[in-house]
């Protein structure tokens, strides 16, 4: 459950830089960067974004503006990072038990 985000990945002219533009800003009319090693306050999209992809290793920054996910590699490119971009918004992966009416509304109270 939840909406995939669908992107396209485009070239970069250097070497060791992966861009991926996708269907849905991130940052509005901001600029984000998160480097490898350094802690990722915040909640938002981007930040969790940016989590993930720095969790799949070989990653040394990231920097997000509006819908343009640039990623600077430290190594070999993580294998699945487009699905990890992909997934941001799906929540109910299979196998993941979707809470029921009163769980819900339990959270609510």
């Amino acid at each position: 459950m939840g909406q995939p985000v669908t992107l396209i990945r485009t070239s970069s002219p250097r070497p060791g830089i992966v861009r991926f533009e996708l269907n849905r800003s991130l940052t509005g009319m901001g600029h984000a960067r998160y480097e490898a090693g350094k802690e990722i306050v915040g909640n938002d999209p981007a930040a969790e974004l940016a989590r993930r992809i720095i969790d799949q290793g070989g990653v040394s920054a990231v920097h997000i503006y509006s819908s343009m996910v640039t990623v600077y590699l430290a190594s070999n490119e993580p294998a699945d990072l487009a699905g990890v971009i992909g997934g941001l918004y799906t929540y109910y992966l299979p196998g993941v038990e979707i809470p029921s009416d009163e769980e819900l509304i339990a959270m609510v109270d």
